[in-house]
């Protein structure tokens, strides 16, 4: 059985669900979010430590503002009715992206990131006006600022990500199989998968079945000896 820390998410498909079941793209990124409580208890039960959701990438930016505004204002209502919630289940939440939002929803980030700081059981990543390219340019620059040498490891102390083991599974939704500029330093040995069905669609049953297979994969990371 592989150990099991980290699992990133693409949660591709929840306008076209609107859409296509309730005629709203903004009514699939409402039930997007149920799927996303599921999979965070079904973790907990799992005892995995580390969740990384793909929640609004720098490129989402170039969608209509009317569906930007409405994903904010989801976000803003899941934060503040989840906090307690979040406290009292001993859940991390972190933000990795810039946070380049409206001064109310920066202070609600700021506030929820504090609140959760030393919570241990889980932690929830949420990458958020993310872009993996971006990342990593800016962690370039940082070393370059500091006049550190370039190498992996003091690379990787610029990350958002310090600090979070590699992702050992990313799970893209939606029958899309592309990694969108998400996490691309992070997942060169993730075991990938991709799956047909739309996020809101996708159940801790679905993410169960994906596990079972993960366990049963002889990882190698480049060598003959398994790790």
């Amino acid at each position: 059985m592989n150990p099991l820390k980290h699992v990133a998410f693409i949660m591709d498909g929840n306008g076209r669900w609107g859409l296509k079941n309730k005629n709203s793209r903004n009514q699939g990124h409402k039930e997007g979010l149920k799927t996303v409580e599921d999979i965070i208890h079904f973790s907990i039960k799992k005892e995995i430590k580390y969740l990384t959701f793909y929640a609004f990438s720098s490129e989402n930016w170039k969608r209509p503002k009317k569906e930007i505004n409405y994903l904010f204002k989801l976000l803003k209502f899941f934060l503040k009715n989840r906090v307690n919630e979040f406290i009292k289940k001993n859940i991390k939440l972190k933000i990795l992206g810039e946070k380049k939002f409206s001064k109310e929803l920066n202070i609600l980030l700021n506030k929820v990131e504090k609140k959760t700081e030393y919570n241990s059981k889980i932690q929830i990543n949420l990458a958020l006006n993310y872009g993996s390219k971006n990342e990593i340019i800016s962690a370039i620059k940082k070393l370059n600022k500091k006049k550190k040498k370039i190498n992996i490891k003091n690379l990787e102390s610029f990350l958002y990500t310090k600090g979070i083991p590699e992702p050992d599974i990313l799970i893209r939704t939606g029958d899309t199989k592309r990694l969108s500029n998400f996490l691309l330093w992070q997942i060169s040995y993730s075991e990938i998968f991709f799956v047909k069905k739309l996020w809101p669609d996708f159940s801790a049953k679905d993410f169960n079945k994906i596990i079972i297979k993960f366990n049963n994969i002889k990882r190698n990371y480049g060598s003959l000896t398994e790790k």
